[in-house]
């Protein structure tokens, strides 16, 4: 590493000042935070050195991504990263390089100083790369010299070799920060610079528009004037073509806000899904949360396509309000104009109250049938004919009146406002016409005034439909919404990492799980399921908690792996709380295999359900322990069936897998992830005297710590 690169990059000791570093210099948080070091040994273990980044990155409120890329495209990648934070290879002790931006060919990097320099690309990739093209060049120097090359040509063929052999090589040691989901919207929208290319596009328009009003306003004053020169029409002329591409400028800062803006939507109920709590979700199906998130992109097309409406509508109503006072109405058209918008507001607000009603009835309706036609066996035999029909008459009925309200109302607003604007308005220029009062120039102009708001009034009737339609959509994401907003606990760094047996907690404490005076109830009940629980379990230890259906043993699984947090009492796990092991920490040391209803085989390949919760993409040890698990589980007869072995999709819609085959993969997952203790609700019910024995030899030959849950 050169001296220069040297002095830009950050020792271990400090990593947690470069992220506090980055994330400050880069608008990512707007508050600092006092980072302990990372522990030398981090430097060794990849892994944990991961861990350690996202569990810091988390306590600033960001996610820590790791990357990777190529070796052709580093210098191309680096350019469009930032912030990130970059470990340069081979260099002991470990340095980092702290990545602020880049811009076409150079890279803005973050020095220990605080300060900011700019290098060329190329050097950072130099600089990224040099350890594996050291190894190659070694071989290669011995080739070229024994090829008899002349020595004046052997530099420009060992790069082409370099670059032919290390061409699909990937390039690590990367990590991006980014903003939490749960983060505030407006941030994520100042990010996305949503909130700037709106009010660029406000302004576009603005101009755009008043070019345009200019450009007839020209033509109009030589019609009246009553001569036509070549001035006049080079002026309108020029007017209208300045017009085309201020157009395709707004239509393209359109698509940018609209695409911007639906990502951060779709991420923001996408993340909320997974921060649901299990109260929330026990009663839903996947089916739901898929069609709510799906409802996401209604919401994103009317409410940007009726905001974008309603923008443009105001911005020309603006306009036509000051042509309209400078003409022959005056200020009776003005106040015309602003009671005539009043009432397009309220018809709007009365059509969003019938529209919900109208859906809620629609569902209702769509919901009884659906159970008719579930029960319909069961009515046959148990309810009397005469009530087979009961109160379908009276739906319908209501249904109609509902649907013949919301389609007047809906009339008025999209063809009664403009048109009757129009009738209004002639009304307002009525005095002034008749008496004489006013020249033609200023008719004219108010007669323009008129055409122009009655433009915007159907903008404004059509963008008002389309966001009273949004806010229904937007009734069944913002469940979803709202639970993104849900910040995990981040725990601190020194804890939540991977490697457990280096950190403090787990050097001087052999005991695993310690419960005293837990207290837990649902929401909504006032008895408790859990009252004054107490116990400790030690490492080594083999559980079985017995209890009737009921008792609450499935309830204390979910508090000890996290999944649900206690009204009172206390839970440690390796000495430590919640609030400092963080969820991912603490989950990583404990793991539950829920009741077979809980669990899920998800439609991908069995090596995927077997490692989703170690480690994806998996290393070539993780499969092959994977594989050997499976077959101490006995699901070698499985394998050898597959065609694709591991590999084979498994799911609703790839390879059958009976209830004994999922219950044993949703243990082999639970082994895998290596964790202190595992809990195992009721999952040996579907297994057979001799396979239960078999899984379980295994299970109590890999699991460090084990608490079994199961009837009496």
């Amino acid at each position: 590493m050169s001296s220069d690169m040297s002095n830009l990059a950050w020792p271990i000791a400090y990593l947690g000042d470069a992220l506090e570093g980055l994330a400050l210099k880069s608008g990512l948080a707007s508050s600092s935070q006092t980072l302990p070091p990372p522990a030398d040994a981090l430097a060794r273990d990849g892994d944990s050195l991961s861990e350690w980044i996202g569990a810091a990155a988390s306590c600033l409120g960001l996610e820590a991504e790791p990357a990777a890329t190529s070796y052709e495209k580093v210098a191309q990648v680096a350019c469009a990263l930032g912030p990130a934070l970059l470990r340069l290879p081979s260099v002991e002790p470990s340095r980092f390089l702290a990545l602020l931006r880049g811009t076409r060919g150079r890279v803005c990097v973050l020095r220990p100083d605080l300060g900011e320099s700019w290098i060329k690309a190329d050097t950072l990739r130099d600089a990224l790369c040099s350890a594996k093209e050291t190894e190659l060049s070694v071989e290669f120097d011995e080739l070229l010299r024994e090829s008899e090359i002349p020595r004046d040509r052997r530099e420009p063929l060992l790069a082409a070799l370099l670059r032919e052999r290390l061409r699909g090589q990937p390039v690590g040691g990367c990590w991006l920060l980014r903003r939490s989901p749960a983060t505030d919207l407006w941030c994520h929208l100042r990010q996305a610079h949503v909130l700037r290319r709106l009010c660029l596009l406000s302004g576009t328009h603005a101009a755009e528009y008043l070019l345009w009003v200019l450009s007839w306003f020209l033509i109009g004053r030589a019609a009246l004037e009553g001569r036509f020169d070549y001035g006049w029409l080079l002026g309108w002329a020029l007017l209208l073509l300045t017009l085309v591409p201020l157009r395709l400028f707004t239509t393209w800062l359109q698509g940018l806000i609209a695409i911007g803006a639906g990502v951060v939507l779709k991420q923001r109920v996408l993340y909320g899904t997974l921060r649901l709590q299990p109260d929330e979700i026990r009663q839903q199906g996947v089916g739901q949360f898929l069609g709510r998130v799906i409802e996401s992109q209604a919401v994103e097309s009317l409410a940007l396509g009726g905001g974008f409406l309603a923008l443009v509508a105001m911005i020309e109503l603006t306009v036509a309000a000051l042509i309209l006072s400078a003409g022959a109405g005056g200020v009776l058209q003005l106040f015309l104009l602003i009671a005539w918008v009043t009432v397009s507001l309220l018809l709007s607000w009365r059509y969003a109250q019938q529209r919900q009603r109208w859906t809620r009835s629609r569902l209702q309706m769509t919901h009884d049938l659906v159970e008719r036609m579930v029960g319909y066996r069961t009515r046959l035999v148990q309810e009397s004919p005469d009530h087979w029909h009961s109160g379908e008459d009276q739906a319908l009925e209501r249904y109609l009146e509902q649907s013949l309200n919301m389609d007047r109302t809906s009339a008025l607003l999209m063809a009664a406002v403009p048109r009757g604007w129009l009738l209004v308005a002639l009304l307002g220029l009525t005095p002034r016409f008749m008496f004489g009062e006013a020249s033609a120039s200023a008719i004219a102009i108010a007669l323009g005034g008129t055409l122009l708001a009655y433009q915007a009034l159907k903008r404004l009737s059509a963008g008002l439909w389309n966001l009273a339609d949004a806010s229904i959509s937007w009734r069944q994401i913002a469940p979803l919404f709202h639970a993104g907003s849900r910040q995990p606990l981040p725990g601190l760094p020194g804890f939540a990492i991977a490697a457990m047996n280096d950190s403090p907690a787990s050097k001087n404490c052999r005991e695993v799980v310690r419960v005293q005076d837990l207290t837990f109830r649902h929401a909504g009940r006032a008895d408790p399921v859990l009252r004054k629980c107490s116990f400790s379990v030690q490492s080594g230890d083999r559980v079985l908690l017995e209890g009737s259906s009921g008792s609450g043993k499935s309830t204390l699984a979910a508090l000890l792996v996290g999944q649900r947090s206690q009204d009172s009492g206390l839970l440690l796990l390796e000495g430590c709380d919640r609030q400092s092991l963080g969820d991912d920490g603490w989950r990583r040391r404990i793991v539950s295999v829920p009741q077979f209803h809980e669990n899920h085989v998800l439609t991908e390949t069995l090596a995927f359900n077997l490692l989703m919760g170690r480690r994806w993409p998996p290393m070539p040890r993780d499969l092959e322990e994977a594989d050997a698990l499976c077959r101490e589980l006995g699901l070698g007869e499985l394998l050898e069936r597959m065609p694709a072995g591991m590999q084979q999709i498994v799911g609703d819609t790839g390879w059958r897998l009976s209830q004994g085959e999922r219950s044993r993969v949703f243990i082999g997952r639970a082994l895998l992830q290596g964790a202190e203790m595992i809990v195992l609700d009721e999952s040996f019910a579907a297994l057979d005297p001799e396979t239960l024995g078999r899984v379980v030899k295994c299970v109590e030959a890999r699991a460090s710590t084990l608490v079994v849950i199961a009837h009496p």
